[in-house]
């Protein structure tokens, strides 16, 4: 199987990098059918969890890296991070301390409100994010992909099958989704803590 990534698209000026096609109709339909029997969470957050619902609404599961089926996720998000990372940031990488995150945003306010993936304890290994899009624009409406670059938004690219790569340190949200199903599938690569 080749992991060769074509069709990327670079943003320099914003600092983050995207692959349109980072996973084709098969593979998302083989992911799906491999996290299917992996039962679903309620999502949480380390800050202030008396406000969840106001700051984060949806349902996660996680695809864990011993399970043989998901190598090849792994392995394609890890070679999306290294060719961003070697372009634009060159950070110190050094593994994965977390799960691949698979995400449900339903209709009726599934979001999560401004945050940044690193944090404190383990959290502040996280270096880079990746977020590829599982669901097509059509099947939603709603729950964008935004940063917040200086006082700026930005909107992301919605493209079902594109993947989003950034410092883990981008404020970032999923604004509500107001009708349909939004999924996505998140992964973080750490490093040493910044110092």
């Amino acid at each position: 199987m080749s992991f060769i990534i074509e069709d990327f698209r670079q943003s320099s000026i914003d600092n983050w990098y995207w692959f349109q096609e980072a996973l084709s109709p098969e593979e998302i339909e083989l992911l799906e059918k491999l996290q299917a029997d992996i039962p679903f969470k309620q999502a949480v957050i380390n800050a202030n969890p008396h406000d969840l619902e106001e700051y984060r609404k949806s349902e996660i599961k996680w695809l864990p890296q011993h399970m043989d089926e998901c190598r090849w996720l792994y392995e394609k998000f890890v070679k999306m991070v290294t060719e961003a990372n070697n372009s634009l940031w060159h950070f110190e990488l050094t593994g994965i301390f977390d799960d691949l995150q698979y995400t449900v945003y339903h209709e009726g306010g599934g979001h999560y409100d401004w945050h940044m993936d690193i944090g404190s304890g383990i959290f502040s290994r996280r270096k880079v994010s990746i977020t590829l899009q599982l669901s097509d624009p059509d099947e939603y409406e709603g729950g964008d992909f935004e940063f917040l670059l200086g006082k700026d938004i930005i909107k992301l690219p919605r493209k079902k099958g594109c993947a989003i790569v950034f410092p883990s340190f981008f404020l970032h949200r999923v604004s509500p989704v107001t009708k349909g199903v939004r999924k996505s599938l998140v992964l973080w690569i750490s490093g040493q803590p910044y110092r």
